[in-house]
Order: structure tokens, then sequence, then C-alpha cells
């Protein structure tokens, strides 16, 4: 590194400050030239944000091709997250999902992955054209949560598809599931394969001995990290981690195939500021956070029926690890799916969390919270469960349906395609998604058979109210199907 550059510095915010002193006369874009141009934008945002909301120039470095002030920060954010390479991502973790997947696999080539991948790997494989190898993740059959992946399933998956050219992690799940990260990249680097790690809910992995092991420390190829979720930074601001045996160079021509020209300095500065945050500061905002995760957890716990769990769920195989900053909540007890404590919460008590599903609800705790915030959650799930309980004996159970994936991703998402009422595509292919977002894990992808069983869920998260997202008919009474 370039012994002027510490983790106390901030180049890109640093240059920012140094363009308003210069008090340039804007002939650029954006054409709102500082908000003078745009008064209620403006009023609303304040002008320290739209002074700074910039094209690139010399003094700011280019995005597309960092030679100054981005290429100093994301030296910095190399270091600070343990990673040979760092790069910047303003298109969220969503763009470097897809550039990890299109830098390791092309047409015709087979990643293994979990099925219950977030919808961007899919997404990726649309494309480049590469066949998916699905390792189907165990599930706990009374949380109703898919699980990690076990090692003894990779290495079985290996053998079947030895031609495969990367493993893909979840590093976490979304409820906070770990996989044995480390003997996983041990048994596919023995095999020549890279190692991907989706690591959108485990940007803080890097700073506390107490949490998971991280991505880059586990010996991954590459990793994509949320900054934006338990970072701290800007909504759509992600970062993009690779080891020292990854072509940084060829990384970075992915990248620019999909990513805008026009990096956002807003976007970059806060992945700068958030950096040399968690750099000096981040085992004592993540003391903070897990002990007030640990709070909530014994709280809600004394409340009855609720169950928030955590490491007592690790069994060094499919659970390996658990993320204890996850504060994620069993609620079925309650005769209540997820989505329905979630609605109550938001509708009733104005208490917006992160997602809930038909068995779960996770509220995302993070050093933005406060004490009172944990007690008056807890106050509102009491009185949940107090006023709105019912029998849970009729609700269904959240089962892990195995997919039959006939044809790959690509395939059918292109191919021709007919909408049919969606009571009649039992037995038919699918060629679009259909997902509760969030998580955004799709229920169904471009090339998976659609069964009775896959319709049945579909139609009770419907009912219960979840969000249903993926298919060409909004409404989700059509489904388009290959012909």
């Amino acid at each position: 590194m370039d012994h002027y550059l510490s983790q106390d510095r901030a180049p890109v915010l640093e240059a920012l400050e140094r363009m308003k002193r210069a008090r340039l006369v804007p002939f650029d874009v954006p054409g709102h030239k500082r908000g003078r141009g745009n008064p209620e934008l403006r009023d609303f945002l304040g002008p320290k944000c739209l002074d700074v909301d910039v094209n690139s120039m010399k003094m700011l470095d280019n995005l597309c091709h960092p030679v100054s002030v981005i290429k100093d920060a994301e030296t910095l954010a190399a270091e600070a997250f343990h990673a040979a390479h760092a790069f910047f991502m303003v298109g969220g973790t969503t763009s470097a999902v897809q550039a990890m997947v299109l830098t390791a696999v092309g047409r015709g080539d087979k990643i293994i992955m979990p099925r219950n991948v977030h919808r961007s790997a899919i997404n990726a494989l649309i494309l480049c054209g590469a066949i998916p190898v699905y390792v189907n993740p165990q599930m706990d059959h009374t949380l109703g949560i898919s699980l990690g992946m076990r090692v003894e399933e990779v290495e079985e998956a290996i053998r079947r598809h030895p031609d495969a050219k990367a493993v893909l992690v979840n590093n976490p799940t979304y409820y906070g599931i770990c996989s044995n990260l480390r003997a996983i990249v041990s048994l596919a680097h023995a095999h020549g394969m890279m190692v991907l790690a989706d690591e959108a809910h485990g940007t803080h992995f890097y700073f506390h001995d107490d949490l998971p092991i991280s991505a880059m420390d586990a010996g991954a190829d590459m990793a994509a990290i949320s900054m934006h979720k338990s970072g701290g930074s800007l909504t759509q601001s992600s970062m993009l981690l690779c080891g020292p045996n990854v072509n940084a160079g060829y990384v970075h021509q992915i990248i620019n195939i999909t990513q805008t020209t026009s990096g956002s300095y807003l976007l970059m500065s806060s992945l700068d500021i958030s950096r040399r945050n968690l750099a000096l500061h981040g085992r004592e905002i993540f003391d903070k956070v897990i002990r007030l995760v640990e709070y909530a957890r014994d709280e809600i716990n004394t409340i009855g029926d609720y169950y928030a769990y955590s490491k007592e769920l690790v069994n060094g195989d499919s659970i390996y690890d658990f993320d204890i900053t996850k504060l994620s909540i069993f609620t079925r007890p309650v005769g209540l799916a997820g989505i329905e404590v979630y609605d109550l919460l938001r509708d009733e008590y104005d208490i917006q969390t992160e997602f809930g599903d038909i068995a779960n609800l996770l509220a995302y705790v993070s050093v933005g919270d406060r004490p009172k915030d944990i007690e008056r959650l807890v106050a509102a799930l009491a009185e949940i469960r107090r006023n709105y309980r019912k029998d849970s004996s009729k609700m269904l159970k959240a089962e892990y349906i195995e997919p039959e994936v006939v044809h790959g991703p690509q395939e059918a998402f292109y191919a021709e395609k007919e909408a049919l009422p969606i009571e009649k595509t039992a037995g038919r292919v699918c060629s679009e998604f259909v997902m509760c977002y969030p998580p955004g894990i799709p229920i169904l992808a471009p090339g998976e058979r659609i069964t009775d069983e896959i319709l049945t869920y579909i139609r009770y998260a419907k009912k219960k109210g979840c969000q249903m997202t993926g298919p060409e008919d909004m409404n989700i009474q059509y489904l388009n199907v290959m012909k």
C-alpha cells in the first residue's frame, strides 16, 4: 500500500471536499447544477447532498477506470476487508453477485450453488448461459427455514460434476445460517474450482471475532458484500472483494459490462466513509449490536410462543455457525405467519421490520438502533400475541420443495412461451421467476417444472400477504411457461 494511505483516510470524501472549496462553475452533467435547476429537489434532499451529486472529473477520478482517489479508496477497502482487491459497486450487491458469476462461468459452464440463492445469482445465469447444479439445502422442519450447504453434499455434487467451474455459497443466509465455508473452499480448490460467496448479509463478519468466519478469511476467491446493510453506507452501495488468485483486471472488465458509467459520488463517498468507520471502530460497533440483539432475544423468548433463535441451532454441519447479530423470530406458535406479524407491526405499531415469511420474522438490528427501539419492538410483539393469537394447528408448514430443473435458466427465459392461468400450469416448465420479496429467493426459477405442491405454496403465501414478485403478470394470475 502507498505510504500515505491509512485507514483513517477517506480519499473520495477528501476529493469531494477539495472540489467544493474550488467553487467550480459546472458546465457538465448532472443538469440540476448543484440543485439550482431543481429547487424542490434541493429543498427535499438539502444543499449538502446535491453539492456533491456530481459527474466524474479529473480531480474525482472515474469508477470505470480508477487511477487516483477511487483507486486509493478501493485499496483501503481491500486492506480493511482482508482482500487482494476491492471494487466499489453502485448497483447494489445484485451487481456484485452478477459480476462474480460472470467472471467465473460462461455459456454451458456448470456452477454448483444452493437452491436458496438470491435471484441475482440465477439472473446472472440467464445473462451468461451457465448451468446451475443445485445442492438442495437441508430444512429445519420446525422453523421452516433453509439451512446451509453440507460439505458432504458439496463433495457429492463435485463428484457428479467434476467439470464444474465454481461453487457459490451464501455466507450467511438471510436468517443467519452459515455453512462450513473453510471446508467448502478447501474442497473446491482441491478440484480446481473457484469459490464465490454471496456475503450480502455478512459485511460485519470482518470486524468481530465472535462472528462467523468471513469469506476472505476462509480463502474464498470472491465475495459480494452489502455495505448498505450492516456496514452503514447508503442504499445500493456495495463492494466486490477478490482474493489473490483472481485476475482483478478481468473482473474489472466484467464489472464494466453492466455497471453504470455514471457512478454516483453520493454512493461512493458513503462506501469510503463507512469503510473508514468500520476499520477504526468496527469492533465496538458490533459489540453494541451483539449486546442489543442478545437482550432482544432474551426479552422476546420470555413473552411466550415466539422463538428468537441463535447459536443453539448449530450442529456443525448444515448449520455450521450462526450470525448472532440476526434477530430471526419464529412466529408460527402464535398462530400467525411471519408476514402477518410484519404487517401488524407496521400498520398498528409503526414498526418496520425487514421481512416476514410464512413462519418467521426478521428484525434487522444495526449500530443505528437504540435500547428504547428494542423495548418498543418487544412490547409490540407481546401485545400482538395477547390480542391476535390464533390456533396454529392448521397453518401450512414450510417445507423445502426440491426443484426439477428441466432446462437451463437462459434457455427457458428466452424460449418461446405462453401465458396460462396459474392453476393450469402444473406439469409445465416455468419461463420466469416467482418469489417472495424480500428475501428474493425464487420459489420458481426459469427452467423448473411447476408442481401442485409449488402452486399450493404460492397460493398460501399470497393469502398470508407475502409480497410476490417476478412474473410478467404483476397480479400473478397467469404464469409464462415454455411452449
